[in-house]
């Protein structure tokens, strides 16, 4: 039994470190065998196209072009690659014995990126993310040429987060367009990107990007290391890494948020924020994320600041309306009539006499009944979507009242939850279900459960953190400098200074103490690196 057992753990063992072992296998001398060795992990694949050459001084040796069609440039690859490596007579004469890829390297290609590599698995992804790899038969080494050309979607603005005014356009699915957008709005040495392969099978590229001199050093390790203990067979999107990163996984709120545009991105960056890139999605993840965050809007910087303060303050009355509009009608309907005026009470009571439900439970049914549509909307193409979410509500709201299971001002409150819920798209989720929750509370406690629920929800939010940073900052805690651009929207001229909490190490952005009409500034800014 002992040697069955001491069998048993040597050949985990010995799978445990197969990996490591293949993983650091070299290339062959054989280019035939080399071949093999691909050919073996690639299957007959048709997209793997394997061009034989004779490559060097007469008689010559052979060579192999390998490239998988449809992830290269085909002009790269015919125009820059195989051209000059099948019109080239001289092949170094007179200098004997050459190193055949150098001089390749050295005096023939003209590609832009070009390393050498003994690896046989980093060759092979490498020939997998978009390079063209060249053997020569008698060298245990490639040239890995960088031929990336795949097709990609053209840059456009993101139907999720439209604006009136200001840049419209997005990011794509492709990550080296990406980081070309936000360059182009940092034009600066201190914009630093850092890129990592995720996803054991997927090897995904992610790239971190922060401004050098105003993000804390703190906040970029933090990011690596949470990045770095990722272990899963594939990345997909950039929600996978945000549910690995987060700090409150269980939380309804998120505390990592996402975006597809580049001024938004460029925008907190500037701040003193992390922004990650997933290849293959238009979504930039952001740390640390505020709560109030979700409240402002690009066009909040793009209107004049005493409009943007009053559409700002709509958003906080939305949000509000939109969780508890529905259980203050319940409460008031059940529970603490007294507080609505008699005129009002009276009509209300007409309209519900007769229906065969309590209150919270048309409230939550027709709820529910508003999420299926909405999301049956969304699911179904365009034009059948728009017919369901517009139609269906105007129909089954319309059948209910007539057929007496519901009132009037039922649908009434459902209709403006509908409406205020999508005013703040960023906290959907956490809308929906604390409206659920908050409405059945109000149906048992009336506004004791309601006052409960919203204690508890408070708690909860001065209790999270996103990388290190306090949620509910800068209120809670209470930071007076950065709440010029919280509970108001000031002038541009007057955001002094970057989020207290997050961009500490380069504080000021612009010189403090200046007014447009005056024609003394106030103190220089720092040099932000």
């Amino acid at each position: 039994m002992f040697k069955m057992f001491w069998r048993k753990l040597r050949l985990a063992h010995q799978r445990k470190r197969a990996p490591a072992a293949r993983s650091s296998r070299d290339l062959s001398p054989s280019l035939a065998v080399n071949l093999k060795a691909f050919l073996q992990e690639l299957g007959t694949s048709p997209d793997l196209i394997i061009r034989h050459l004779t490559l060097g001084p007469r008689p010559g040796r052979t060579g192999a072009l390998l490239f998988i069609d449809g992830l290269v440039d085909p002009q790269v690859v015919n125009r820059d690659v195989l051209f000059p490596l099948l019109n080239e007579a001289n092949w170094g004469k007179n200098q004997g014995d050459i190193d055949l890829l150098a001089y390749v390297a050295d005096n023939l290609l003209a590609v832009g990126e070009i390393e050498r590599n003994t690896n046989f698995r980093q060759t092979m992804q490498a020939l997998l993310a978009g390079n063209t790899i060249l053997m020569v038969d008698g060298q245990a080494e490639a040239l890995l040429l960088a031929s990336k050309g795949w097709e990609k979607r053209a840059i456009r603005e993101p139907e999720a987060e439209q604006i009136i005014l200001g840049p419209h356009e997005g990011f794509t699915e492709n990550l080296r367009t990406n980081t070309a957008l936000l360059r182009r709005r940092i034009a600066t040495a201190g914009l630093q990107f850092e890129e990592m392969k995720l996803g054991r099978r997927t090897q995904t590229t992610v790239a971190i990007a922060y401004l050098k001199g105003v993000v804390n050093e703190k906040l970029v390790e933090e990011v690596k290391t949470r990045l770095k203990r990722i272990n899963i067979d594939y990345i997909m999107d950039a929600n996978y890494l945000s549910e690995f990163i987060t700090d409150a996984p269980y939380s309804l709120f998120p505390t990592i948020a996402s975006t597809e545009r580049p001024d938004v991105a460029a925008a907190k960056v500037l701040e003193g924020r992390v922004a990650i890139f997933v290849d293959g999605t238009p979504l930039v993840n952001t740390v640390p994320t505020l709560f109030v965050e979700f409240f402002q809007s690009p066009d909040d910087y793009n209107f004049p600041y005493q409009y943007a303060t009053m559409i700002r303050w709509f958003r906080y009355l939305s949000f509000t309306l939109a969780v508890l509009g529905p259980a203050f009608f319940v409460a008031l309907g059940s529970y603490h009539q007294e507080l609505i005026p008699t005129p009002l009470l009276l009509t209300v009571k007409a309209a519900t006499e007769g229906t065969p439900f309590p209150l919270v439970i048309e409230m939550v049914v027709m709820g529910l009944v508003f999420e299926i549509l909405r999301e049956a909307g969304v699911r179904l193409a365009r034009p059948f979507g728009q017919t369901i979410s517009i139609v269906g509500a105007l129909v089954i709201g319309e059948a209910a009242v007539t057929a007496g299971l519901v009132g009037a001002p039922t649908i009434i409150v459902i209709a403006l939850t509908a409406i205020t819920t999508f005013v703040v798209p960023g906290l959907l989720g956490p809308g929906i279900y604390l409206r659920l929750i908050y409405t059945i509370l109000a149906g048992v406690l009336g506004a004791y459960g309601i006052l409960t629920g919203v204690l508890f929800t408070l708690l909860h939010l001065a209790s999270l953190r996103s990388f290190g940073i306090p949620y509910m900052a800068p209120l809670m805690p209470v930071v007076p400098a950065d709440l010029k651009d919280v509970v108001v929207r000031a002038p541009v001229w007057a955001l002094w200074t970057r989020p207290r909490l997050i961009g500490w190490p380069q504080p000021r952005r612009q010189p403090i103490g200046y007014v447009p009409d005056q024609e003394e500034k106030g103190e220089e800014a720092g040099d932000d690196g």
